[in-house]
């Protein structure tokens, strides 16, 4: 207990220090929201890679995997495709002008201040989604590591990730995401070798999983339905997430984000499948387990030395801040800008509009977990909750996003109505659609035809408004 209790405290005061140094560096909202536009490829790359690895990947992927098998693991080769695409075809038009966030450029797009307000509701709906998974996440490992309450692990987690976030802005996420994510890798490539060795080798641990649980290598564990359609939440949330193309405006060209870009790529696909190890190899070590969600916190503290397993639950914490700090950043700014300035008070100066922000992610990071201690999602797989806020943001932004800088006839109308349309259609579903397909598929639908529809019955966008999208890419 001593030692794990050292080693978060040494941890978590170094996340402090660079959430104060970096209020030190923060002269403006540009630095605040996108860390001044000025990322290199690096600092960038891990951004995003730590952003993208969270409590989704250490506890709900491998979680899922415990669960049900090897199926789910398909469903991770759409998360490089959704990079490639998002550097060939989304980045070259999207960041022609540099934007504070997702509903800014949603506003310069379509020039509509509605369209703007209704994307900041939307992120705000969704972030407290996605930031539960995280709270639920951060219990579960408290509770393993140090055997309080979960309820009390929630709290702790969520005031150490508010007080950082809240002081520093971008400039703290992102170097505070850079270590989290060498933590991430350097306890993972620990885990995996010596989670192998109680096996002797990958061969005759794959042929103990096989005799054990005959089902992990079929397709019996997820209906194809539902690996089709959370197949598609992946793709389409990885690339219309705000979190993540905020971070296209904060590196500085497009040769930064071609190369950052890449580093994501290799990096998530790589701790994906070393995830995938530690979950088939948790199948035999621990075939009991009540939860899959606590396939990662025994592993660390159970088959690793104390040390490594110490690092190795620092590194799963680090997944989930990473995530989390980003996405209560996204809330602030949406809150902020795309509300507060663009609706209410046009005239504020930046100190109150940083104040406005600074509350925001305060309210913002609270509520989620006042849901959880009143027992909303008790019971839910991790990754299930990350799959519904996929979901709602790909349902929601994917189609204006993408549509937006590839079909210069899209208006602000179908713009409205394919956001409004997708998220609606996608908690619709959530409640009283058919289990076996996600949520995904009809919302993304309907906002297809929606932003069609509604885009060609109603007049045509201003030239002048469209164009700056649309010049030749050099």
């Amino acid at each position: 207990m001593t030692l794990h209790l050292a080693i978060f405290i040494i941890y978590f005061l170094i996340i402090f220090a660079i959430g104060w140094i970096s209020l030190k560096k923060t002269q403006n909202e540009s630095d605040y929201w996108i860390a001044g536009g000025k990322l290199g490829w690096f600092v960038g790359g891990a951004t995003m890679t730590a952003t993208h690895t969270s409590a989704g990947t250490f506890v709900g992927t491998i979680g899922v995997i415990y669960t049900v098998g090897w199926s789910f693991g398909w469903v991770l080769i759409s998360i490089p495709l959704a990079y490639f695409f998002m550097v060939a075809v989304l980045a070259p038009r999207f960041t022609r002008l540099r934007q504070l966030t997702l509903p800014a450029f949603i506003e310069s797009r379509y020039d509509s201040k509605s369209a703007r307000a209704i994307a900041a509701v939307i992120i705000l709906i969704a972030t407290v989604v996605y930031i539960m998974a995280q709270i639920v996440a951060g219990g579960l490992i408290s509770n393993v590591i140090f055997g309080i309450p979960p309820a009390y692990g929630m709290v702790i987690f969520t005031i150490i990730l508010l007080a950082y976030t809240t002081v520093g802005g971008m400039i703290a996420v992102v170097y505070t995401d850079l270590i989290q994510l060498i933590i991430m890798v350097i306890g993972t490539l620990v885990a995996v070798p010596l989670a192998v060795s109680h096996f002797q080798s990958l061969p005759n641990l794959l042929l103990y999983v096989n005799t054990i649980k005959p089902t992990t290598f079929s397709w019996d564990g997820m209906p194809p339905a539902a690996l089709i359609t959370v197949s598609m939440a992946f793709f389409l949330g990885s690339i219309a997430t705000p979190e993540k193309v905020t971070r296209l405006f904060a590196m500085k060209d497009m040769p930064t984000i071609r190369r950052g870009i890449l580093m994501t790529i290799i990096l998530t696909t790589a701790l994906n499948l070393m995830v995938f190890i530690l979950g088939l190899s948790a199948m035999v070590l621990f075939p009991m387990l009540p939860n899959g969600d606590l396939t990662m916190p025994i592993i660390a503290k159970a088959i690793l030395p104390p040390f490594i397993g110490t690092l190795m639950l620092a590194a799963i914490t680090s997944a989930m801040m990473s995530t989390v700090d980003s996405l209560l950043l996204v809330a602030g700014s949406a809150l902020s800008e795309d509300i507060y300035r663009s609706m209410v008070k046009p005239e504020a100066t930046q100190k109150q509009r940083l104040k406005i922000a600074r509350a925001g992610i305060f309210i913002v990071g609270t509520i989620p977990l006042i849901l959880v201690l009143l027992g909303i999602q008790e019971g839910e797989l991790v990754q299930f909750i990350v799959i519904l806020f996929t979901a709602l943001m790909g349902a929601s932004f994917f189609v204006p996003v993408v549509g937006g800088v590839i079909w210069k006839r899209a208006n602000k109308q179908g713009a409205i109505a394919a956001m409004v349309g997708g998220v609606t259609t996608s908690m619709i579903w959530e409640v009283l659609g058919e289990p076996g397909i996600e949520p995904i598929l009809p919302g993304f639908l309907v906002a297809l035809v929606l932003f069609v529809g509604v885009s060609l019955f109603t007049a045509p966008p201003k030239e002048e408004t469209v164009e700056k999208y649309f010049e030749k890419i050099e």
